[in-house]
C-alpha cells in the first residue's frame, strides 16, 4: 500500500484526467523556442526586477506576478495567448502568475523549468550588457 492507501499499480481514475489537464495547460523550453516569437503568443518573465536584470529570454515581456492584475490589461490585448515563466522547477511563482493572468480571462499555459532549462538548453540569454549564450547540460 502507497500512503494515500491505493496499492501499488492500482489503476487511478482521475489520473488520465489529471495529466491530459496538467498538458493543456504547460509548455516545454523546447515547444516554446520553436514556437517564439512567431508562435501567437506573448512570453512573459514574471520575476522581480533584479531577476529581469540578471537575465531574461531576449523578446519577452518583464511583468512581475504582483503587476499583471493592475498592468496586463494595458501591456497584453484581450484574447491574446500567454506563457509565463519565472526562475525554474524549484519556483512556482510562475505558477501564481498563471492563475493571475486566468483569473483576468487570458488563455496561459506554464513553461516548464523556467529561465533555468533555457539557458541550459543553450538558449540566449538576455541582459542589460546584451544577449548571451546559454550553458547546455549533458
Amino acid at each position: 500500500m502507497t500512503t494515500a492507501g491505493a496499492a501499488v499499480g492500482a489503476v487511478d481514475d482521475d489520473a488520465e484526467a489529471y495529466f491530459g489537464a496538467k498538458l493543456r495547460f504547460e509548455i516545454d523550453v523546447m515547444d516554446v523556442t520553436e514556437n517564439f516569437p512567431a508562435g501567437g503568443f506573448v512570453l512573459v518573465d514574471t520575476r522581480r526586477r533584479a531577476s529581469w536584470d540578471h537575465g531574461h529570454i531576449p523578446g519577452a515581456v518583464h511583468l512581475p506576478t504582483a503587476d499583471i492584475p493592475s498592468r496586463a490589461p494595458d501591456l497584453i490585448p484581450a484574447g491574446t495567448d500567454v506563457v509565463v515563466y519565472s526562475w525554474g522547477p524549484g519556483c512556482n511563482g510562475s505558477t501564481f502568475a498563471a492563475l493571475a493572468f486566468a483569473a483576468l480571462g487570458y488563455r496561459v499555459r506554464e513553461m516548464i523549468g523556467g529561465i533555468e532549462y533555457w539557458a541550459r538548453n543553450g538558449h540566449p540569454v538576455g541582459t542589460a550588457s546584451g544577449a548571451s549564450q546559454g550553458s547546455p547540460t549533458g
